[in-house]
């Protein structure tokens, strides 16, 4: 295979009239390729926020939360997505739980150390003016973690983009069904194609947070964060 094929394969993919309209259209894989993506980081975001937040704060469980991240990112997603079959069958289910679990781990870890890396100091002195711990956790903490959780959510969402392909194995749509149909019928440009898009939507959202951390946080963070990493590069 030469570069002549690849281009070839890419052109003939997007110049199908059937790319253009309809269920097999671009427009509608990409939108339920990301709805599928949204409901798995919603959900992901709703286990491992707040359970990453009381950690974070208490310190009580971050070793076992060390541990058991490790042990989820070594989960074979195919696997799980097979045991989600046979459990619950064919449907949403089982590619959202293979997703959770992939996405929840870089999200729990982020929250707990974006949490646990806020200055002490400026906890002693929030609670030395009044402040309760809940209102010290929303009020100076969870602001000053929210670089380090943005930074796992880039993670988390990167992961889940290009993973949830897998949905195709069990009838859902997406882009992974340019990926798995094409490599049933050895149609090379839907598969070409469709790896193209997934790569394409992974550094679209590599991009849209990494412009966010950059520009989108207050400029107290802003500042904070390019003090740090001028501090760590001289470290260095």
């Amino acid at each position: 295979m030469n570069w002549t094929n690849w281009t070839g394969w890419i052109s003939t993919f997007f110049t199908d009239p059937a790319r253009r309209s309809g269920p097999d259209s671009i427009a509608n894989r990409v939108g339920e390729h990301l709805t599928l993506c949204g409901e798995a980081l919603f959900w992901s975001a709703l286990l491992a926020i707040p359970l990453g937040l009381l950690i974070g704060y208490t310190g009580r469980g971050a070793v076992a939360v060390t541990a058991l991240t490790g042990v989820a990112r070594a989960l074979p997603t195919l696997g799980l997505v097979t045991l989600a079959v046979l459990l619950a069958g064919v449907g949403d289910t089982a590619v959202l739980v293979p997703l959770i679990a992939l996405a929840a781990p870089p999200l729990l870890v982020a929250t707990v150390e974006g949490i646990r890396g806020t200055d002490p100091d400026l906890r002693d002195a929030a609670r030395g003016i009044g402040l309760t711990h809940r209102q010290v956790l929303c009020q100076v903490c969870l602001p000053a973690a929210l670089p380090t959780l943005i930074a796992g959510l880039r993670t988390a969402t990167v992961q889940v983009i290009a993973t949830a392909t897998v949905a195709a194995y069990v009838g859902l749509g997406g882009l992974g069904r340019y990926v798995i149909d094409g490599l049933a019928t050895r149609n090379f440009p839907s598969t070409v194609g469709g790896a193209l898009l997934v790569v394409l939507l992974a550094v679209a959202a590599q991009l849209f947070f990494s412009l966010l951390l950059r520009y989108g946080l207050p400029p107290g963070l802003r500042a904070q964060r390019a003090a740090s990493r001028r501090s760590g590069g001289t470290r260095r």
